[in-house]
């Protein structure tokens, strides 16, 4: 029983993008393209891939050790 749930998850691809802003035009691109190509690659049905989105604000992320937030003016 417990073999047989494996084996179901192995062969539900989810893919997880986590990057910063994007439009909802990209956003479909990236869906309709990444199934498409794991689709292919994997010879599985696109009917059972996954694709999550997250949006990351900038503020939230940090780069080569660098943090990618605006720094809140001191004198307002």
């Amino acid at each position: 029983m417990i073999k047989n749930k494996i084996k179901e998850e192995k062969n539900m691809p989810v893919i997880n993008l986590n990057l910063g802003k994007i439009s909802n035009e990209q956003k479909k691109e990236l869906v309709t393209t990444l199934t498409k190509n794991v689709s292919e690659i994997t010879h599985l049905p696109k009917e059972i891939i996954t694709v999550l989105i997250h949006e990351l604000e900038m503020e939230n992320i940090g780069f080569a050790g660098k943090w990618l937030g605006k720094e809140e003016e001191e004198n307002k």
